[in-house]
């Protein structure tokens, strides 16, 4: 069992200034010293250019390119640097896990991953310069893995398969272009059905004003939209693109399914997932696969849950108040997940190591 924590970053500025911000934190950190190591001994599945990166981002999302600046003067790193481990177009991602279920208005989310790529920063931020202001966990730093925004947009994504990727974004900056640019999950779905995509996920979108969740099936080749209360790692309509192993998905999925008839909670759907005896939550952390968060939005309160680890209760954020200036007093979030392999942010860790 492994004590793990996440810093709780809260910034109110242009994209830039939160740029160099981050990169400010970022000098010397261990997840810098970690990701420096890893390139000695994992060799890039991909090619960086910066004017074609610089070109799509100013085709989209400008205000992101100009954190990436941002980042860039704080670390005093070429650019070619700062979008290999930042910029979020164009990075391999390797399997993963996830499970996202939606009710009454909430939507609750297992992020599930290996220990090693974990940010542990949880972000709430206020542009100044354009976008909207959203909450939610960061993934590479200037990505978003799940997160809500101010006009109660809610999102988490979940991995498919790593079949053909072609040049385009990958989910978390994908997470993070939903969360700035979208007022709604009809606005985000509309989004998805345009942008490049690198890889292959499921997007959930849930907001206040939604009956029944959106689930965006996205590949480099097509997206498709349905929609529904779960989804964990395989593709509903789109089944061509899934993997052939897909018995740990579908046992997550069906004991969501199982519950969904019974009208859960929110907080009773934060159990479902978070406890380790229900049948979603998981261990398989050297799969990529094992549970390090588990994290709720309530659009219509505008609230946000967050727990690290299994059978915790979570810890509540009031982003309204956040809006209206009022900073949240927590610096820093910890839980016990069970696992003895080392997390990027926090101790050494070594890719040719368990």
């Amino acid at each position: 069992m492994k004590r793990v924590f996440a810093d709780v970053i809260q910034f109110r500025g242009t994209h830039y200034d939160f740029g160099l911000k981050q990169g400010e934190l970022l000098i010397d950190s261990l997840l810098v010293q970690n990701r420096e190591r890893q390139w000695k001994v994992r060799k890039p599945l991909f090619r960086i250019d910066v004017e074609e990166s610089k070109q799509i981002f100013q085709q989209w999302a400008p205000v992101i390119w100009e954190e990436l600046l941002g980042l860039q003067d704080a670390l005093k790193w070429p650019m070619e640097r700062v979008l290999l481990e930042f910029g979020g177009y164009r990075i391999n991602m390797h399997p993963s896990g996830c499970s996202i279920y939606a009710g009454d208005h909430y939507l609750v989310r297992n992020y599930d991953y290996h220990p090693k790529t974990y940010d542990g920063r949880y972000i709430l931020y206020q542009p100044t310069d354009g976008g909207y202001a959203n909450v939610g966990l960061s993934q590479k730093i200037t990505g978003r893995c799940d997160g809500m925004n101010e006009k109660g947009l809610a999102m988490g994504y979940t991995f498919m398969n790593r079949k053909r990727p072609s040049d385009g974004f990958i989910c978390h900056m994908i997470g993070r272009l939903i969360l700035e640019l979208c007022g709604n999950a009809g606005q985000a779905a509309d989004l998805l059905k345009e942008i490049p995509h690198r890889g292959s996920f499921s997007y959930v979108l849930y907001d206040g004003g939604c009956d029944m969740p959106y689930i965006v099936e996205t590949s480099p080749r097509r997206v498709e939209v349905r929609q529904g209360y779960s989804c964990t790692n395989h593709f509903q309509i789109m089944t061509e693109e899934n993997r052939h192993v897909l018995e740990d998905s579908k046992n997550r999925l069906q004991a969501m399914e199982q519950r969904q008839a019974q009208g859960l909670s929110g907080y009773e759907a934060f159990r479902l997932l978070n406890d380790t005896d229900q049948g979603v939550f998981s261990k398989l952390y050297g799969s990529w696969a094992g549970t390090i968060h588990t994290s709720a939005y309530f659009p219509r309160e505008m609230k946000a849950w967050v727990a690290f680890g299994g059978n915790r209760e979570p810890v509540e954020f009031h982003f309204h108040s956040w809006l209206q200036g009022e900073n949240v007093p927590v610096q820093r979030m910890e839980g016990d997940i069970d696992t003895d392999i080392p997390f990027a942010h926090m101790e050494r860790a070594d890719w040719y190591r368990s």
